[in-house]
């Protein structure tokens, strides 16, 4: 937000002279923080007001050649002159022969269109007052002949840009700015929003004297003022002081009313909006909008209304979209006489959801969605109402219609001492008092109170209550932070926590690490896709009806209407990313992510749309979350309390592979990634954590029914994962394999696509148990591999195969150590008839103190086929 330095100063009077510099460093100690400080119009020398005499219209020009006789008082001199806007008789800025214009542009006599210009008669963009270059400045008949006009004009000042904070709404404005410049120097505050008012401000209109208006749903307004004015010049100009203050403040000048309006929403905050009344169709009501509605706004576009825009309406429909733009139909234009002035307080929420909606972003929304004073209207429309009266030579009709619901005031109870306990200082009773009722709020001291532990003492308790105009107080957090800013923040310590030594990261945290190096080791890549989505993800993964991943918790807010919901899986969010980045040509895609997903307690589905409101089927939790202190550290009760309402936030980890695995090349063709790498690289995660875990058939959406293998932590291992069963029963973690065409089709991601989803909360859990990692003793000696191929149904599984080799292996007692066993083929075929498979296996064996005989060898290969025999019905091939 700009503001000129007087504009602020003309309320907030400081002692001569006045720095900007610490103006700006005051401002920004107190929580307005000055993006920059500029000085304008200190540039400009040399322009004097001058009378035009004379002008003489040079033709055979594509464009209109004027040549003016100008005198400034002492001399007369001959100008050329392109505008039209101006006749003899006018007084104008004129620039002499060695003026220097804003930007150091310096005017020079020089010969133009066959004639002597001997200076230049400025326009307001030349005078930096503005983008209007069309027409030359016009002054008021009373301007003094042949003085300095940036003297006159008021044009030397600084302008300070403002970043106001959402939170401090009242700063969008010279009063509220003003007030607490006031407050950081410590001088008297006049409060513009008083000063000026007229004696018929507080009287209220008589029936039928002054434009009627009712609010037909007060959650859309609950207050609402309108004022007339009538017999209003409309060619009456807008004083100058006026229109540079404007334009200092970022603002275009435009006519008489809407200047008066923009100008008083500028000093007072309060947005007002101008209607032409001989425009207006029976009685004005502020209601929300009806289905089909549309509106034609000053901008020349014609907007689709939403049932939840706020709307000012006549008996002819729509007139105004409330506190965000007017409508072309009513708006003040250059015949306008009688004008009906409007000031209401408009629900910051609806404001700001109307304003989105519509990416229709204006001044007057900008305050109204961070809170405007609600008992402002009255005030403001009456400044307005005699500010155009008397500049319009118009006639102000006494009184005004006032239509208003009830508002409770705040009222907030807070311990004198806690500002001090959230800066970690003491301040006393008396200084709290001080700046509370220093930023307008009234305060009564109650009975002390019981003193909290480590504070001693009773300590009062206050009970205040926040102006009109200070609607972002509304907790004991809010008023401390008012103390803190105040006092100074830079007087709150800065403490760096220190960590326990020897600690480190957790067990979990460590493991976490691993699992991520592990899997960028393996080449795959590491995205963060978004935490929300929707429940035609659900739809889109073929989840069937009461699926634990459709127990999705709403949001309450929700970043976009289209994701209500927290991601309860990894995956559609890594299928986004998929294709997203198969649309701009990378389909070879390996990636991986880490991370939270949110699941419902209470067996809740979330419906469409849901957005965590609280009815059934809208994926909210049953419980609320309650507010807890930041003072002190919470109560074991309110951490349980904390855990009952907020739902089951287990980590995960997923996988996505699409296109190729291996690309081709001068070495050869490349290969497609399949089910066979999902698994592996859910073995890579497994392997990472060194849980116990096998591999067997899975069938779980989204994955192909045939190409979907389920993984699942030894009987065991799951010791404190909190997971249902007997001890001894494997737990799945997850699921690993090819994805279900249709899932591929509804994401569009490439043909044969895969994907992993583990659960690493109970991987963590699992891994907890484990012994610490010990380095392994490598043996010396060479090793002996044994190649063995087994015949066995298909329905024995190749990994209870190998946990059978093993086993007998270690039973051997030769002192042969079978330390590696790999599965290098699968056969099925003629040779081995049907139902059957022979799977081939490399055995590796090693002894740590010596080298293996050809018998020991052999001892151990054949208890290990004997095994398997047993266990597993097979048979060894070619025996």
């Amino acid at each position: 937000m700009l503001i000129p330095l007087s504009w602020l100063l003309e309320y907030a009077p400081l002692p001569e002279p006045v720095d900007a510099g610490e103006v700006a460093r005051r401002l920004t100690g107190i929580g307005l923080e000055i993006e920059s400080v500029t000085r304008v119009g200190h540039d400009i020398s040399g322009v004097v007001v001058g009378r035009v005499l004379e002008i003489e219209e040079l033709t055979g020009h594509k464009k209109p050649i004027r040549y003016c006789r100008v005198t400034t008082g002492t001399k007369e001199r001959q100008v050329i002159c392109g505008a039209v806007n101006f006749a003899a008789g006018d007084l104008v800025p004129v620039a002499l022969p060695g003026a220097v214009l804003p930007g150091g542009f310096e005017i020079i006599a020089s010969r133009r269109y066959g004639r002597m210009s001997d200076g230049m008669i400025c326009s307001a963009a030349e005078l930096a007052l503005g983008d209007d270059h069309t027409g030359i400045m016009v002054l008021p008949p009373g301007a003094p002949l042949g003085a300095d006009f940036v003297s006159y004009a008021g044009l030397r000042d600084v302008v300070l840009d403002v970043n106001v904070t959402p939170d401090k709404g009242h700063a969008l404005s010279v009063r509220g700015m003003a007030r607490e410049l006031a407050s950081a120097f410590g001088v008297a505050f006049t409060d513009p929003a008083d000063a000026g008012l007229p004696a018929w401000v507080g009287e209220p209109g008589e029936p039928g004297a002054v434009y009627p208006a009712s609010i037909a749903d007060p959650t859309a307004c609950d207050r609402f003022a309108l004022r007339e004015v009538r017999g209003v010049d409309p060619g009456r100009p807008t004083p100058l002081a006026m229109r540079v203050r404007l334009a200092r403040a970022g603002t275009r000048s435009v006519s008489l009313a809407v200047d008066v309006t923009n100008y008083l929403m500028i000093e007072l905050g309060q947005p007002l909006h101008a209607f032409d009344r001989s425009r207006l169709d029976g009685p004005i009501v502020v209601r929300r909008a009806l289905a089909g509605e549309r509106l034609e706004t000053l901008d020349h576009v014609v907007r689709d209304l939403d049932p939840d825009d706020i709307l000012i309406t006549d008996s002819s429909g729509p007139i105004s979209m409330a506190g965000t733009m007017g409508g072309l139909a009513t708006e003040v234009s250059e015949s306008s006489a009688d004008v009906v002035i409007e000031a209401a307080h408009f629900s910051a929420r609806g404001t700001a959801r109307m304003s989105r909606r519509h990416r229709l972003f204006s001044q007057a929304s900008a305050r109204f969605e961070r809170g405007v004073d609600y008992e402002l209207p009255v005030r403001a429309s009456a400044k307005a109402a005699a500010m155009l009266a008397e500049l319009g030579r118009g006639t102000a009709v006494a009184g005004y219609t006032l239509a208003a619901e009830p508002i409770e005031p705040v009222t907030i109870e807070m311990r004198a001492d806690h500002p001090g306990r959230v800066a970690g200082l003491t301040y006393d009773e008396r200084t709290v008092i001080s700046w509370l009722r220093e930023v307008g709020c009234a305060v009564e001291r109650g009975s002390p109170g019981v003193g909290s532990a480590g504070h001693g003492g009773d300590v009062a308790v206050l009970t205040v209550t926040p102006p009109s105009w200070r609607p972002d107080l509304r907790d004991p957090n809010d008023l401390a932070e008012e103390v803190i800013r105040f006092e100074g923040y830079d007087k709150v310590g800065v403490a760096m926590p220190r960590a326990n030594a020897g600690k480190g990261r957790t067990a979990a945290q460590r493991l976490r690490g691993a699992v991520g190096q592990a899997l960028a080791g393996a080449g795959y890549v590491e995205v963060i896709s978004a935490a929300f989505g929707s429940a035609a993800d659900f739809d889109r993964m073929l989840l069937p009806e009461g699926d634990p991943r459709r127990l999705a918790v709403g949001v309450a807010n929700p970043l976009s209407d289209e994701e209500p919901l927290f991601r309860t899986t990894l995956l559609p969010g890594l299928f986004q990313v998929a294709g997203r980045n198969a649309g701009r040509g990378f389909a070879d895609l390996s990636l991986f992510e880490i991370g939270n997903v949110a699941r419902n307690k209470d067996g809740r589905e979330a419906g469409p749309g849901a957005s965590g409101n609280g009815r059934p089927g809208s994926g909210a939790t049953s419980r609320t979350a309650p507010i807890l202190p930041v003072d002190r550290g919470p109560t074991a009760a309110e951490i349980a309390e904390l855990d009952l309402a907020l739902p089951d936030q287990p980590r995960l980890v997923a996988i996505v592979l699409t296109g190729q695995r291996e690309p081709a090349g001068w070495w050869g063709g490349g290969r497609s990634a399949s089910f066979r790498d999902a698994v592996e690289a859910a073995r890579t995660v497994l392997r990472t954590s060194r849980v116990p875990y096998r591999v067997v058939p899975g069938r779980r959406e989204p994955w192909h029914p045939g190409r979907c293998a389920e993984i699942l932590l030894e009987p065991g291992t799951a010791a404190g994962a909190g997971e249902p069963g007997e001890p001894g029963e494997p737990v799945s973690v997850g699921y690993a394999g090819e994805l279900h065409p249709r899932v591929i089709t509804a994401f569009r991601l490439a043909p044969q696509s895969c994907a992993v989803e583990l659960d690493l909360s109970l991987i963590e859990r699992a891994a907890a148990g484990l012994a610490p990692v010990q380095a392994p003793v490598i043996s010396a000696y060479p090793v002996a591999s044994q190649d063995v191929a087994l015949v066995v149904s298909d329905a024995v599984l190749a990994a209870d195969v190998e946990a059978a080799l093993v086993a007998g292996a270690a039973a051997a007692g030769t002192g042969a150590q079978l330390e590696d066993v790999r599965l290098f083929d699968v056969y099925t075929g003629e040779q081995v008839g049907p139902g059957r498979k022979s799977l081939a296996f490399t055995l590796r064996f090693r002894a740590p103190d010596r080298t293996l005989t050809d018998d020991e060898v052999a001892v151990a290969r054949d208890a290990a086929v004997a095994s398997a025999v047993r266990r597993n019905g097979a048979t060894l091939r070619g025996g």
